[in-house]
């Protein structure tokens, strides 16, 4: 397994945190370091690079950030876990695909863990529990390396969810650890979740 670094950034605003995701990825070279970013954000709506304004349904307080991964429109927030994963894919033996798959996989398997059975759904990447949406996934590779991540809703307020289409879906419903029984906090959930992503990409 190739080294992977962990940060554990606490509670970070959006833009200058997509800008050091682009930073890191401009510069890196072949030697440098494989990392994993765990952190929250502070309330933001946030639009794929070919996502449409109008799944936006109403104007609320909360900003709107036009984005360079794939996917349309989600929220972040507090109580969300948000993990970012900078990697080499290539010099890893991943393709994108695969790289989705593993992601989708790693939030399975921490949810099953706790005695909740979730999957995933044809032509709509992330983790769902019944139906509902628990996790979203988006990614930018460039130069062969990915940049994004993946957002677990843990503890939070879901009301944001209900100004937008998740993910472009209309009437997406959206669920959280905390509402299918586990009790684990959001930092909790959060060393779980770097573990096993860990082991997931190796």
């Amino acid at each position: 397994m190739a080294d992977v670094l962990i940060r554990h950034l606490g509670q970070v605003d959006y833009l200058p945190t997509w800008q050091a995701m682009q930073d890191f990825t401009a510069r890196r070279d072949a030697a440098t370091t494989d990392e994993i970013w765990l952190l929250q954000h502070p309330p933001v709506y946030t639009l794929g690079q070919a996502g449409k304004p109008e799944h936006l349904l109403q104007a609320t307080g909360i900003p709107l950030v036009k984005i360079d991964r794939g996917g349309q429109i989600t929220y972040h927030g507090p109580g969300q876990v948000v993990a970012y994963l900078l990697v080499d894919l290539k010099r890893r033996g991943l393709g994108v695909r695969e790289l989705v798959s593993r992601m989708e996989q790693a939030v399975i398997d921490l949810l099953a863990e706790h005695g909740v059975s979730a999957g995933r759904q044809a032509n709509a990447p992330g983790v769902y529990v019944n139906g509902a949406k628990i996790a979203a996934l988006g990614l930018r590779i460039k130069h062969g390396c990915s940049y994004h991540g993946v957002a677990l809703n843990v503890d939070m307020d879901l009301s944001p969810f209900s100004h937008i289409n998740p993910c472009g879906y209309p009437g997406m419903a959206v669920t959280q650890t905390r509402d299918e029984g586990i009790a684990s906090t959001p930092a909790e959930i959060e060393l779980a979740l770097s573990g096993v992503i860990n082991s997931r990409i190796g």
